[in-house]
């Protein structure tokens, strides 16, 4: 039975990865293309073709669940197409062996789907962003394509780029009164932490008074603000690039802001709630081959799992931002379409015994 658990678990893994390296191929060459609009003298193709291949562990990240979906579909009907299912179950192997050792090598795709969502791709992305903004001379003024708002207090901050030491690009700040009146406007070119605050460098200040305007340039000044460079880090990604622990973080500063942390609860639940969500569209697989897909030929089952890995992202995609919109639970947006896989997956077994 080991040697039995061995070949089933071994073909359906290689298909997965097979799979995974075709998927990410796609979308980073698709990424690629996107990105070289941006070229000019200082972004090079070299620079984009290592920002390409540095986000590439993010979108492995991402496509993992349908990856699995795919893969499983093609591994395992693979076995049935060449009767070699059938022969198992009439050697008395049940449907509940074949199934758990399906699902002996995706233990270790969720953990590999868990390390590198947690340590790879938040690093990787982090760099890469940092090395774009960098090419696009991020420190010469506020960036209207990348970088990030934030606020904290009175001010209203734009930070361009964020390098992995920590030091800051392009820091431009906006502070308001009470009465939302803009009472000055400032651009440092770079910052670096010292201690318990900000160096802001090349430092050029707009002051408005009530009937004119005066600029003051600095070559240095104190920035005073509870954003650390572990946060910033935090800040300066999109969500779904973050880790959790780094998720969790700013959830709660957010919190203490007083500020909406809904985009990032609902990050969160995606990133702890994914080897659920991959489990999830396995069993439906798995259900698939025993039931509807057991005697069709390689592309149709290729063409169904591409099918419903679309309509489960398109699903997530929509019932995520819905959740911020009309206020119900992202967590319940997050389990309702690998609920309804799983449940589907279950029936489908227990009708084919």
């Amino acid at each position: 039975m080991v040697k039995l658990d061995r070949y089933i678990g071994k073909s359906v893994l290689l298909a997965i990865l097979a799979v995974s390296g075709i998927i990410v191929g796609l979308a980073s060459l698709f990424a690629f293309i996107d990105e070289v609009k941006n070229l000019s003298s200082s972004y090079t193709m070299a620079d984009v073709f290592s920002f390409v291949m540095l986000t590439a562990p993010r979108r492995l990240y991402d496509m993992l669940p349908v990856a699995a979906l795919i893969g499983c579909l093609i591994g395992l009907g693979s076995l049935a197409s060449n009767s070699e299912l059938t022969i198992m179950r009439a050697a008395g192997v049940s449907t509940g062996r074949i199934v758990w050792a399906v699902m002996k090598p995706m233990l270790v795709l969720m953990l590999a789907g868990i390390l590198i969502g947690e340590y790879l791709a938040p690093a990787t992305e982090s760099v890469a962003q940092a090395n774009r903004a960098l090419a696009q001379g991020s420190g010469d003024a506020q960036s209207s394509k990348h970088g990030m708002w934030h606020r904290e207090g009175d001010e209203f901050i734009h930070i361009n780029a964020v390098q992995p030491d920590g030091m800051l690009l392009g820091v431009t700040r906006y502070r308001f009164d009470k009465e939302h009146h803009l009472l000055s406007a400032s651009f440092a070119k770079k910052a670096n932490f010292t201690q318990d605050h900000w160096e802001l460098s090349d430092v050029a200040t707009t002051v408005f008074h009530e009937r004119n305007t005066e600029v003051v340039n600095t070559p240095e000044e104190r920035w005073d603000v509870s954003l650390s460079p572990e946060l910033l880090n935090t800040v300066v990604m999109a969500p779904d690039a973050l880790s959790i622990s780094g998720l969790w973080g700013y959830i709660h500063y957010l919190k203490d802001q007083g500020l909406n942390n809904g985009r990032y609860w609902l990050a969160v639940w995606v990133k702890v709630l994914q080897p659920f969500v991959t489990a999830a569209l396995v069993l439906m697989a798995i259900s698939f081959i025993f039931g509807p897909l057991r005697s069709v030929t390689l592309g149709q089952r290729v063409f169904t799992g591409v099918l419903i890995g679309f309509a489960f992202k398109i699903a997530q995609d929509l019932l995520g931002p819905a959740s911020l919109v009309f206020g119900f639970s992202p967590l319940f947006a997050v389990l309702l379409p690998a609920g309804i896989c799983a449940l589907a997956g279950f029936w489908l077994l227990r009708r084919a015994g």
